[in-house]
This record gives structure tokens, C-alpha cells and sequence, in this order.
């Protein structure tokens, strides 16, 4: 380790003053984590020529790792844009030399392969290092500078765009962030694109395949302070993976953490001012494994509308006792991460008829599936299996009519063990391969207390019911699920979260209350609202830049592309009303009325939910709607 007024005097030094130090092996540094603070450094490496063009490519197609700041003409050793009167071969601390694709050798010169490199391309790539101080200015602790240590830095699952004969996994760096930080480190990162910018990943290491982080796999272990939070940036040693991947007769790198240090200021854009409404936000989206998400602040602002928008309560249930902050959010960003979702939906309140489904539920599970399938995540439905063919027929007309692009797959549970929820939920039955990422009950009926389940006006339907609520219960011990309940009268599956609320506040809570709990509960005056405003809000996530680059770890290219098919995926009057008429068609009633009509939980669709369904899309659709206040009277009659 260097001594504190070692790093110090080191950090005060200018760039080329540090360049002169390092090529006369004068530098009393093992890394140039501190050195020249405010100042840009990147990361090295050296191909043949016939390799830049492709890795060239690669580094634009992962930039989050691999920001190009310079590509050298063969033979060059300096690098005008960045620096002046410097030597690639001499201006590093250490060097990594690569053989047919295997590390050989590390070494403090390169002039010995000075005939080589004539041949041979450098690259300079972004660092990380090149934000420290600024962090260190926003009053944010950078601990490894504290620890006299070099930054910790892992291998991860994250696959890097291929290109060529490169391809491999992204490395990150990770620094313990204090938690009330997190907003200010992020703010002041995301611009500064070419250094890496917003980091990739916040929370549980093991998220992003990282089992133990006082094992990095480059770098010093760094201490974590109470209350530190990981949070992980991209790193240009993702180079030196793609370097071995290559399989190059002769290659080199820096070492890691031994950067090149330019004469470019690190300032220059963290003083470009950004939008407000673009400013990124951090949220907490689950404490257990912690998992922190990143969107603008206006998108943000805007899923906090739709949630706004579906707790009125027009059958005058009292739901406003059992709502919490930030669920829809909550759910929309943990559902964004999610590959694979399971679906549950199907309340028998109607037990004297044949069907004893109602009108709620079903059209907000399918709202929600039509947008996860345009968002390319795999979805499917578990329901009561004497229900299966009427769920069969409804999504085939469903698919015919032009409400759903394709059919959902279609599951029952059984309880035929100990086991036998988590052998559904994973795959062999093991904890650690879940098939499902995220569990999601809408309009569901849920367990009580007793282990009946009851419909509002306290009959027990349980005989009527499959337990599914056993998925959701076993889901709690799978660390790589998380569950969503959406509900509008507190005896709907999930809706244990907030069951002290609905045993207080809504008719027959003492009995009815669901006691089985969802990480996320979703409380609309309608349950389908709840499920619209989901569909709302992932698509408004998916739009987002800063919640998109986020998501694919700064990986690959943003997908533009793919926008009209998710703004055709929203849920509309046009394909709720064909739904609701479908639905009527196989006998299934309004909940509160038991009437066979175009009509949920009492309300008509026209125009009570017709009305909700356009504010919601005007809300989705509308640029800068922040601070708009919905009701239910219609705001825009087209959609």
C-alpha cells in the first residue's frame, strides 16, 4: 500500500510530470487510482492491425466497458487528442503481455517489442479512475483511495456483444457507495459517458454473478463502510478478456489498475448540464436480496401518476387505508429486470354460477402479458385447473381478435408434497435455478388467516380455489423471485402486506383478509386498473434512456426499434372492449352485480372504465404530464 501523503503528493502532480515519473520508474504508486486527480486516464490495448478494425467495432458495441477516447495509426506511439510528448511503450506503470490468446508476462517497458508494434494498434478506452475526484468534490467517500488500495474489480455473468473473434464476459469495478449517496454518485456519472458513465449495477453482487466480494479478481479488496452499498461501473479490463478471447499471436494491455494518464481534464463534462427531468434517480426496489434500479426523474414522476390515478376508489371501499408508496413503481421496476414472469389470475366469487369467474382480473393478466411478450420476456398463466379450457378458449379468441399478439401458455398447481411448489417454481427443485423471476397475482383469490378463502360478503369459496398461494408462499425462499399482488379489496392473493389495513378498514377484514404477502401489492380501485397501469409503466421504463441503459448494463445498442411495438402492446378501449365482450360471451359476471353484461365490479365501461383506460394512456403517451390530476371523466376520446 502507498502512504496517505504519498497518494496525496502524487494526486497533486500533473499529468505529464506523472508520465516523466512512471517512464523513469520514479513513481511511488502500485496503481493510478489517485494520481493526477481531474484528470482522464484510460485504459490500454495494443493489436495487430488486422485485429482494429473488429475490435474497434467491439468497443462500439460495448461501450459501457469500452468508451473509445483514441485509436492509434499503426506504430503510433503517441496519442495527440490526448495527451502531448507521451510514449504508449514507456507511460504505464505495468503492462500485461499476451501469447495466442494466454497471459505470459508482465513487464514496465514495451520498447523491447518496439519492432512488433509497428505492426500493432493501441486503443485507449475510458477509466473510472477519471470520475474519482469528482466524486471525491460532490462529497461522495471513495474508499479505496481512503485504504491506500487499488479499486476492486470482478469477472461477471454479463455477456459483452460479440464482434469478430472477440467476444467474453464484462468486468466491472465496484466501490461501497454510502446509501444516501447513491442519487449523487449516479447523477454525477451518467454524464460522463466516456469514462464509463452511470454504473451498471447496484446491490447483491450476485445478481450479476459475483459470489464473494473480498475476492476480486483484479485489484485490492476494498472495506465497505456500515450502511455502504455496492455499486459497480463497467471496466476497460473487459479489454483484456476480449484480448485472451481473440486468441492474437502477440498482444498487450496496461496492468490492471496501472492506467495511462492524459492530459485531458476530467471536469470538461461533468459541467455539461443536464436536464432536470433526464436526471437519473436511484430506487430501492427490494431490500432482500438488495436490488436498486435507476430511470429518470420524469419517468419516475410519471409512474407515480398512474399510481395516483388507479387508487380512486369508486365503489367506496376504503382503500385508501391500504395503500403504500411506490408499489406500482416497485413492481414495474423489479418486472422490468425480469426474463421470465408467471401470471395468476381467477376469483369464484359467483359460486352458483357456471362459470364462477368474474369480469375483473382476467383483462388486466392479459393487459400485462400482451406488454411482457412485446418486451420479449417469456410469460405464462397458472389458474385453477378446472378453469383451464375457459381461460383456453377466451386467449384463443383473444389472439384471433387481434387483443393478444400470441397465446399465453397455460399451467395448473397442484399441493402433492412438501415439495411440490418449489419443483414448480425451479427448475429440479433447486433454489438457485428459479424458472420464474417475478410471481404476479392480480384479482386472485387469497388464503385468510384460517386457510379458507372467501369472496366479500364472507362465503368460503375454498373449494372452488387451487393454492396457488403455496407458489407465492414458496417464493420467499427463492432468492431470485419476486412477487406482485394487485387487489382492490384486501382478500385478493398478496395482499398480505397490507392485511392489519384491511382487517381495520374494509367490511369483513377481520375474516376475509388475505394473509398471504407479495413483495409489491398493487392497490387499485379497480384490480384490471392495476394491471393497465403496470402494462403503462413498463412501457414508460422501457422508453426511458437512462432506465434502458441501465438495464442492458451499457451493453449492445439502445433498441429503438422496438418502440411501436410496444406502444401497441398498451392496453386500449378498442381491445378492452373486445375482451370484456368475449368474456361475457363465456358467461363470466360482474363481481359486485353478478350481471352478465359489459360491466366490472358494478361499472359500466362505458364510460367509467373507458375513461380510466384513456387517462391512463394520455398519462403513458403524453410528454411532460407531471403534476396532471385524473378523475374519471375522460380526457382524450381517441384512443
Amino acid at each position: 500500500m502507498v502512504s496517505a501523503a504519498e497518494s496525496l503528493g502524487a494526486a497533486m502532480l500533473l499529468p505529464a510530470a506523472v508520465r516523466a515519473l512512471i517512464r523513469a520508474r520514479r513513481l511511488l504508486a502500485t496503481n493510478t487510482s489517485s494520481v493526477a486527480q481531474g484528470y482522464k486516464q484510460a485504459n490500454i490495448v495494443i493489436v495487430h492491425r488486422d485485429l482494429a478494425d473488429d475490435f474497434e467495432r467491439f468497443c462500439q458495441a460495448n461501450s459501457g466497458p469500452l468508451p473509445l477516447l483514441y485509436r492509434s495509426k499503426p506504430g503510433e506511439w503517441g496519442s495527440p487528442l490526448l495527451s502531448h510528448a507521451s510514449d504508449i511503450r514507456t507511460d504505464c506503470l505495468a503492462y500485461r503481455r499476451y501469447e495466442d490468446g494466454r497471459l505470459t508476462g508482465t513487464m514496465t517497458s514495451l520498447r523491447e517489442y518496439t519492432e512488433q508494434m509497428r505492426d500493432m494498434v493501441t486503443f485507449y478506452t475510458g477509466c473510472s479512475f477519471s470520475f474519482e475526484s469528482i466524486l471525491l468534490k460532490a462529497g461522495v467517500p471513495v474508499r479505496n483511495h481512503e485504504q491506500g488500495r487499488n479499486v476492486s474489480m470482478y469477472k461477471t455473468s454479463v455477456p459483452c456483444q460479440g464482434v469478430g473473434s472477440f467476444r467474453c464476459n464484462m468486468v466491472v469495478t465496484m466501490r461501497p457507495i454510502p446509501e444516501e449517496k447513491l442519487d449523487t454518485v449516479v447523477r454525477v456519472t451518467h454524464l460522463m459517458q466516456d469514462v464509463h458513465g452511470a454504473p451498471v449495477h447496484i446491490g447483491h453482487p450476485g445478481l450479476i454473478g459475483i459470489e464473494d466480494l473480498s475476492s476480486p479478481d483484479f485489484g485490492d479488496a476494498v472495506e465497505a463502510h456500515p450502511g455502504d452499498i455496492p455499486v459497480f461501473w463497467a471496466c476497460g479490463v473487459t479489454g483484456m478478456e476480449a484480448v485472451q478471447s481473440c486468441g492474437s499471436p502477440l498482444a498487450f494491455t496496461h496492468a490492471p489498475g496501472c492506467m495511462f494518464v492524459t492530459d485531458v481534464r476530467s471536469e470538461e463534462e461533468s459541467e455539461t448540464p443536464a436536464c432536470p427531468a433526464d436526471t437519473p434517480q436511484v430506487v430501492r426496489v427490494c431490500q432482500t436480496p438488495a436490488h436498486y434500479s435507476i430511470a429518470s426523474a420524469s419517468t419516475l414522476d410519471v409512474i407515480r401518476e398512474l399510481e395516483a390515478l388507479i387508487q380512486q376508489d369508486p365503489g367506496n371501499r376504503g382503500i385508501r387505508h391500504l395503500t403504500m408508496k411506490d408499489q406500482l413503481l416497485k413492481a414495474a421496476l423489479s418486472l422490468s429486470h425480469a426474463n421470465s414472469v408467471l401470471l395468476t389470475t381467477g376469483f369464484p366469487t359467483h359460486f352458483r354460477h357456471q362459470p364462477p369467474e368474474e369480469t375483473d382480473g382476467p383483462p388486466g393478466a392479459l393487459a400485462m402479458a400482451t406488454m411482457l411478450q412485446a418486451l420479449k420476456k417469456d410469460v405464462a398463466i397458472v389458474t385453477d385447473q378446472r378453469a383451464l379450457e375457459l381461460y383456453r378458449k377466451i386467449i384463443e379468441e383473444a389472439v384471433e381478435q387481434g387483443v393478444l399478439e400470441a397465446a399465453v401458455p397455460l399451467l395448473s398447481f397442484q399441493d402433492t408434497g412438501v415439495d411440490s411448489a418449489l419443483s414448480f417454481l425451479c427448475h429440479d427443485g433447486r433454489a438457485n435455478s428459479p424458472r420464474y423471476d417475478h410471481l404476479i397475482a392480480i384479482e386472485r383469490s387469497g388464503m385468510a388467516m384460517d386457510g379458507n378463502y372467501y369472496n366479500a360478503r364472507k362465503v368460503n369459496i375454498k373449494h372452488l380455489v387451487d393454492p396457488i398461494d403455496k407458489l407465492f408462499l414458496a417464493a420467499r425462499e427463492v432468492p431470485g423471485i419476486s412477487t406482485t399482488g394487485i387487489g382492490d379489496g384486501g382478500n385478493e392473493l398478496g395482499m398480505g402486506k397490507v392485511k392489519e389495513a384491511v382487517k381495520k378498514y374494509i367490511t369483513n377484514g377481520d375474516l376475509i383478509a388475505c394473509d398471504v404477502e407479495a413483495d409489491f401489492a398493487i392497490i387499485a380501485g379497480v384490480s384490471n386498473w392495476g394491471g393497465y397501469a403496470l402494462a403503462c409503466a413498463l412501457y414508460l421504463l422501457n422508453c426511458c434512456s437512462v432506465h434502458a441503459r441501465y438495464l442492458r448494463r451499457a451493453i449492445g445498442f439502445p433498441n429503438g426499434s422496438e418502440r411501436n411495438a410496444w406502444t401497441s402492446a398498451l392496453p386500449s378501449v378498442n381491445k378492452e372492449d373486445k375482451l370484456l365482450q368475449i368474456l361475457v360471451k363465456h358467461g363470466i359476471r360482474s363481481g359486485v352485480t353478478g350481471n352478465l353484461g359489459m360491466e366490472v365490479d358494478g361499472l359500466p365501461f362505458h364510460d367509467v372504465h373507458s375513461s380510466l383506460i384513456r387517462q391512463l394512456l394520455t398519462i403513458t403517451l403524453t410528454p411532460h404530464t407531471a403534476g396532471r390530476e385524473g378523475s374519471l371523466k375522460p380526457k382524450c376520446n381517441n384512443i
